[in-house]
């Protein structure tokens, strides 16, 4: 990631996204239920803040990624 506006917007939620990847992932291995892998992370942003940008697919796949584990761990 460059160090462009939208990059600094996206910190934050990262960091927050993958905390809680891991800890839907900890708390799927404590329970023995096998997640699918999480949503890999965005290579070509350009840092323009574009509309449709990959941050919002990630952070959208990442949003049904939680929503679907959840579901799994309640089973």
């Amino acid at each position: 990631m460059s160090d462009s506006p939208s990059t600094a917007i996206t910190q934050a939620p990262l960091a927050e996204t993958q905390a809680m990847f891991a800890a839907l992932q900890q708390r799927a291995l404590s329970s023995g239920v096998t997640l699918r892998v999480p949503p890999p992370l965005p290579t070509g942003c350009c840092g323009r803040g574009c509309n449709g940008c990959v941050w919002e697919g990630f952070y959208a796949a990442a949003a049904y990624w939680q929503q679907e584990a959840e579901l799994r761990l309640q089973a």
